[in-house]
C-alpha cells in the first residue's frame, strides 16, 4: 500500500515545478527506500492536477517539508544535508532551465505568405491559411527553422516527431475518427496543451496512456483500456490519434508543452480543374465562388473586405461544440437561455442533448441552441475558442463577439468564410449534413422536435452539401452553400458565398447556374 505522507509530499513537489530527478535524489537522501520511493512516483495519485512542469521558475512558493521516513532514526541528522542536498537541487534546475530556455529554438517562423504586413508566425498566434498547400509550406519552414515539431500524416496514417528540424521519430497511427462524423480528427496546425501518463477520458469511461491533447477533446494517445485493463475493441474510435502504447509513451518522451503539432490530409492538395470565369460580373457588393479542392476562383467581388456576417457566426458556433463538448451530452435549459429567437422552441426546465440543439442551431438559426451551448463552457471562453479556431484554420480577418451573430461586431471577409468552407468539408461534413437537414441517426435517438424547418436555400437540391443563411439589418442578407457539381465523372466541391445581400437567395442561385450553365 502506498505511503499517504510520501504521495502528498511528491504531489506538492510537483506542483511547486521541481524536477522529477531532484525529488527522487532529495527522498533518497531523507532515508526513504528506493522501491517505496520508485511506486510513489509512477503512482497517478501523486500527481496534481495540472500537467507536469519539469523545472523551478517561480519565486516565493510555499515551502515544501520534506517528509519523515519511518525507517530511518537518523531523519534529525540528514536534514541539514537534505537542506543542502535540495538547495543545490534547485540551483541546478534553475541554471539547466535557464541554459535550456535559451539554446532552444524558439516557435517562430516565416512564412512564405504574399500578406507582407504579417510574415511572421509565432506560436500561439495562428497564422494565415493562404491556400492549399499551406501545411506543406508551414512544414518546410519549420524544419528550416530547426524548430522541434510534431507532425500527424492522417493520409498516410503516420505521425512523425521532429527535433531542431529533423526527423527523429516515426511510427503507424492506428486509427482516427471516422470521416463524416463528429468525432473526425480535426486537420490544422495546433500545439501540445498538456501531457499525462494516463488520462481518463470523459467520454468514453476508459484511460487513454501516455496522452498529449491537442485540439479540445482530442488527443494524441496510445491503446485506450476501460478501468477493469480490459483493453477497448479495434473498432473503437473516438476520434483522436490512437498510436500503440509503445509508440505511444516514446512519442510523450520526446513531446513538451507548447510543441506545434501539425495534422493534415491529402483533401488539402491542389489539382490542375479550371472552371471559366465570371469575375465580379453580378449586382451585389460582396461575393465570393470558388473550388474547395484546387482554391480556382471563379468569381469575386470585395472578397476581403471586413462586414458582418450575421447566423453565418453559428457555423463556428457548431465547430466549437463538436470539438469542446461531448455532444451526447445532456443539459437542463435555464431562463437565461431563453433569447429572441426566429422560432422558440426550449423551454426551462426542458432537458436536451448538445446533438439535440445542433438542429435547430443549423436549420432553422436559433438563438437559443447557440446560447444554451455556449454555457456549458461559459459564453467567454466560447467565445475566445471561436476566436481560437478561426485563427487556427486561417481566418486571418474574422473576429467573433458572440455565439449567434446578433452583433454587427461579429465580422469577416469572404475570403475568411472560404477557409471556414474549406474547414467544414474536409474535416466537419457532420455539421454540414446537419444543416442540409439529411443525417443517419441510427446511432442517436431522434431530436426532440419533429416539426424543424430549414431556413437554408438549397436544402431540397440535390448538389446542395451544406451550409448557412444570415440576416440582420447591419449585415444584410448572408449566405455560405457547398455543392458538390459533377464535372468530368468527379464531384468537384464548390462554395457560394453571398455577403451584404439585398437577395442573398438570388445571388446565390445566379452564381451555382453559372457554374452549372459553364459545362
Amino acid at each position: 500500500m502506498l505511503n499517504k505522507t510520501l504521495i502528498d509530499y511528491i504531489k506538492a513537489a510537483r506542483s511547486a515545478h521541481v524536477q522529477e530527478y531532484f525529488i527522487r535524489q532529495a527522498l533518497l537522501e531523507a532515508g526513504w527506500n528506493k522501491g517505496e520511493v520508485d511506486d510513489a512516483l509512477d503512482s497517478e495519485m501523486a500527481w496534481p492536477p495540472q500537467a507536469r512542469v519539469d523545472f523551478i521558475s517561480k519565486t516565493g512558493e510555499t515551502p515544501i517539508v520534506l517528509p519523515k521516513s519511518k525507517n530511518s532514526r537518523e531523519i534529525k541528522g540528514r536534514l541539514k544535508i537534505f537542506a543542502g542536498t535540495l538547495s543545490i537541487a534547485l540551483l541546478l534546475g534553475v541554471a539547466l532551465w535557464v541554459f535550456l530556455y535559451y539554446s532552444q529554438p524558439p516557435y517562430e517562423i516565416t512564412l512564405p505568405t504574399n500578406d507582407q504586413n504579417n510574415p511572421s508566425f509565432q506560436f500561439g498566434s495562428w497564422p494565415a491559411l493562404e491556400n492549399a498547400d499551406f501545411f506543406q509550406k508551414v512544414k518546410a519552414q519549420f524544419v528550416e527553422s530547426n524548430t522541434d515539431f510534431i507532425e500527424g500524416d492522417l493520409s498516410g496514417m503516420k505521425l512523425r516527431v521532429y527535433l531542431s528540424g529533423r526527423l527523429e521519430k516515426e511510427v503507424s497511427i492506428l486509427s482516427k475518427g471516422r470521416e463524416g462524423s463528429w468525432w473526425e480528427t480535426p486537420a490544422g496546425l495546433y500545439k501540445i496543451e498538456s501531457r499525462e501518463q494516463n488520462h481518463l477520458s470523459s467520454f468514453g469511461q476508459v484511460y487513454m496512456p501516455w496522452s498529449m491533447a491537442f485540439q479540445g477533446n482530442f488527443y494524441i494517445h496510445g491503446w485506450p483500456y476501460y478501468p477493469s485493463g480490459e483493453p477497448v475493441a479495434a473498432g473503437y474510435s473516438g476520434g483522436c490519434i490512437r498510436l500503440s502504447t509503445e509508440d505511444a509513451k516514446s512519442i510523450y518522451n520526446l513531446a513538451r508543452a507548447e510543441m506545434p503539432v501539425l495534422v493534415f490530409e491529402s483533401g488539402f492538395e491542389r489539382d490542375g480543374f479550371t472552371y471559366e470565369i465570371l469575375g465580379n460580373q453580378m449586382n451585389t457588393d460582396n461575393f465570393l465562388g470558388a473550388d474547395l479542392k484546387n482554391n480556382f476562383i471563379f468569381a469575386e467581388k470585395s472578397s476581403t473586405e471586413q462586414v458582418p456576417i450575421a447566423s453565418l457566426t453559428k457555423l463556428m458556433t457548431a465547430i466549437v461544440a463538436t470539438e469542446y463538448i461531448n455532444i451526447e451530452k445532456a443539459t437542463i435549459i435555464t431562463s437565461g437561455m431563453l433569447v429572441a429567437t426566429s422560432k422558440p422552441r426550449l423551454w426551462a426546465g426542458q432537458k436536451v442533448t448538445v446533438l439535440d440543439l445542433l438542429y435547430p442551431l443549423l436549420t432553422e438559426s436559433s438563438n437559443e441552441a447557440a446560447v444554451a451551448i455556449a454555457k456549458l463552457l461559459g459564453t467567454e471562453k466560447f467565445v475566445t475558442l471561436m476566436n481560437e479556431k478561426a485563427q487556427a484554420i486561417g481566418m486571418k480577418s474574422t473576429r467573433f463577439t458572440d455565439v449567434t451573430g446578433s452583433s454587427p461586431e461579429n465580422i469577416s471577409t469572404a475570403q475568411d468564410l472560404f477557409q471556414l468552407a474549406k474547414y467544414l468539408y474536409n474535416n466537419r461534413t457532420f455539421v454540414l449534413t446537419i444543416s442540409r437537414g439529411d443525417i443517419e441517426r441510427s446511432a442517436y435517438n431522434p431530436p426532440p422536435w419533429d416539426d424543424l424547418e430549414n431556413f437554408n436555400i438549397f436544402p431540397e437540391d440535390p448538389d446542395f452539401v451544406g451550409g448557412k443563411v444570415g440576416k440582420t439589418s447591419a449585415a444584410g442578407e448572408t449566405s455560405l452553400s457547398i455543392f458538390e457539381i459533377e464535372r468530368g465523372g468527379y464531384r468537384r466541391p464548390v462554395v457560394i458565398i453571398i455577403l451584404g445581400s439585398e437577395n442573398s437567395a438570388a445571388d446565390a442561385i445566379s452564381l451555382i447556374d453559372f457554374v452549372r450553365g459553364s459545362y
